[in-house]
């Protein structure tokens, strides 16, 4: 039996096209996984990361006894996109400023800044992670101040490179 030259162009243009519309598996999960940050595999879990913080009404400032010296007991919740209170590896830095009574810029001058809490080792964040609460407790040593309130900020550096910033006025209780 003999082909004809259409035969033959026509069949080896089909395959053209088939071939042109495969990709292999593999290479194309590389490229949907890779991150201009290193982090493989983490791009579908993006949409679960913290979005923002909340600082429950819980935080409180605590007066000197005769065994702890003034502090700060401080809870802080990271929401996902959906609202829902998560647990996520991070740094977190802390700082108060005094309270401007009726003004604009309600945050004063700078009173303390405390050392970065490094929680993306997963043992650490366990230490800070309160079930119950779905939250973190942190408490922070604090000097004297005679301000009767003050305003805490709290930073949050997440793995993915977003930086979120919460503030809380914290008001001292007689």
């Amino acid at each position: 039996m003999k082909s004809s030259p259409d035969t033959l162009c026509v069949f080896a243009l089909v395959c053209v096209f088939i071939n042109a519309g495969c990709q292999s598996r593999s290479s194309s999960l590389a490229s949907a996984t890779d991150t201009d940050n290193g982090l493989d595999g983490v791009v579908p879990c993006t949409r679960y990361a913290p979005e923002r913080i909340d600082i429950p009404p819980l935080t409180e400032y605590v007066p000197a006894d005769q065994t702890h010296r003034p502090r700060i007991n401080l809870y802080v919740s990271l929401l996902d996109p959906f609202g829902c209170q998560i647990k996520s590896p991070g740094i977190f830095h802390f700082e108060l400023y005094e309270h401007v009574q009726r003004s604009a810029k309600p945050k004063g001058k700078r009173l303390a800044m405390w050392p970065a809490v490094d929680l993306t080792d997963p043992f650490t964040n366990n230490e800070y992670w309160l079930e119950h609460l779905r939250a973190y407790q942190f408490t922070l040593p604090l000097d004297q101040s005679n301000s009767s309130s003050h305003i805490l900020q709290v930073t949050y550096f997440c793995p993915t490179g977003k930086l979120l910033m919460s503030e809380f006025t914290l008001r001292k209780t007689q």
